[in-house]
């Protein structure tokens, strides 16, 4: 997701990542170490991440620029991949 974040980031495409239960800190070793520069939040309980419909890790929801869920998608996908590439533009473009 950051090589994602880092190609359509200047486009409107914002990633935002929500990390489940883990410890603060060392998710925040693990961003400095990754060299993330998306977004990460922490949620420290996972029934809240339930709450949001995030049943498994990674769940990544597609949201349009006007707020609107336009799609879910649970398990590792390749993003950036090529066909992962032309959803992403896809939903950049609406």
């Amino acid at each position: 997701m950051e090589r994602v974040h880092q190609e359509f980031g200047d486009q409107g495409l914002v990633v935002l990542a929500i990390n489940l239960g883990e410890d603060r800190r060392m998710l925040a070793s693990w961003v400095k170490s990754q060299n993330v520069t998306s977004m990460v939040l922490h949620l420290e309980s996972a029934a809240l991440g339930r709450s949001y419909g995030i049943t498994a890790t990674p769940t990544v929801f597609l949201v349009d620029r006007s707020g609107r869920l336009v799609g879910k998608a649970i398990g590792t996908r390749p993003w950036s991949g090529d066909k992962g590439r032309e959803l992403l533009r896809a939903l950049i473009a609406r």
